[in-house]
């Protein structure tokens, strides 16, 4: 008889995550968690390249020379532990939240390069679910890109209806950001930009040709010109950001860029309202798919590929899609069937304490298997 699973999860300060990581540890087998600071000096030949990388994607970089050899030091501290930790445990799963940038990168680069199969975990942009993915998350995530991934899947109208009734605005973390029920205008046509924390991983690492949020906004003022007459974009701040980039939103208004900044009316509201979503790759993006709007997508995004949504590779290609709005469509029939796989196929069903799909679970060991295997 083989002993049960052991999913060593690298713990974290918020009880929700914590939660989350006992369930899935509970359901596939039994639960550790690892401490955050831990470290080995003994190194590995791949130890160096491991440290740069993480730092390079950390959401913090150090200041100056001595700051920045401090940081790299215990980024390979940390993945010379890691490394070992699990070389010595084999059959260990690794699970973390996210591991993209930093510490929890090299705590993951370290599992893996011992052996050990890996688990992400992340929020997820439909209610009742988290994701759990092997590979990674988000425009690292192993969701196929391709539309003839879902051919087979049946669409569940009934379910994916079910959803968009779920969908709740962000509770706001700022007095100038709020989600107001006061109407809208009446006959703008506009397409809706609901903007992304600055700081954030999505920004950092996947915002493509844009570079950033910055960049972003001054991509948009540019590419406004090419709007038919009476056409504007609407940008909403994100309500979690602790930065403002109202500023330069309204230095482009004021240099007449076809922009409006609404912070008040409710970004649920705002997306009903508009001709569609554009977006670097914000979830929702994702969430507008299930009202019905087209997204154009300028970053990298699981849910960037034609037929689902419109990638905009460059600025030109931007410009060429604003121009005519009133044309920009998807392919219902295949966006059906994509986020009927999401909700059903690829998000763990989690409420809190419990995972709510024992079939999900069965996938997930099947991939932790096959990469112990492999």
């Amino acid at each position: 008889m083989k002993p049960p699973r052991t999913i060593a999860y690298l713990a974290e300060p918020n009880a929700g995550k914590m939660a989350f990581f006992r369930a899935v540890a509970g359901a596939l087998g039994q639960g550790r968690a690892l401490p955050t600071w831990p470290m080995s000096l003994r190194g590995y030949p791949e130890t160096a390249k491991r440290a740069e990388d993480c730092l390079r994607r950390a959401k913090k970089q150090p200041r100056g020379p001595v700051g920045r050899a401090l940081k790299l030091a215990f980024l390979k501290g940390r993945y010379n532990w890691a490394r070992r930790w699990f070389a010595a445990r084999p059959g260990t799963v690794a699970l973390c939240w996210q591991g993209l940038t930093g510490t929890r990168r090299a705590v993951m680069e370290g599992a893996r390069d011992a052996g050990a199969a890996t688990l992400f975990a992340e929020l997820a942009p439909l209610p009742g679910r988290r994701t759990l993915d092997a590979q990674g998350v988000n425009a690292e995530s192993s969701v196929p890109r391709a539309s003839g991934a879902y051919d087979t899947v049946e669409p569940d109208h009934e379910l994916l209806a079910g959803l968009r009734e779920g969908f709740e605005a962000r509770v706001p973390r700022r007095r100038d950001v709020s989600q107001s029920d006061a109407p809208l205008p009446e006959g703008a046509r506009f397409l809706f930009v609901p903007l992304q924390v600055p700081d954030d991983s999505q920004m950092i690492l996947f915002a493509g040709w844009c570079g950033g949020l910055e960049g972003f906004i001054d991509a948009l003022a540019a590419a406004s010109a090419a709007l038919p007459k009476g056409w504007h974009l609407r940008l909403k701040e994100h309500p979690s950001a602790k930065r403002s980039v109202r500023a330069q939103i309204e230095r482009h208004i004021a240099a007449g860029a076809r922009l409006e900044l609404d912070n008040a009316r409710d970004s649920f509201a705002q997306i009903e309202a508009s001709a569609g979503v554009l977006t670097v790759n914000s979830s929702m993006g994702l969430q507008a798919m299930f009202f019905g709007k087209p997204v154009i997508v300028t970053g990298e995004a699981f849910f960037a590929f034609e037929g689902v949504a419109q990638p905009a590779g460059c600025a030109q290609e931007l410009a060429r899609l604003l121009a005519d709005p009133g044309a920009l469509g998807h392919d219902g029939e295949l966006r059906a069937r994509f986020l009927t796989w999401l909700a059903r196929d690829y998000y763990i069903g989690f409420d809190g304490e419990e995972l709510s799909d024992p079939a999900q679970l069965a996938r997930i060991a099947e991939t932790i298997e096959g990469a112990q295997d492999a």
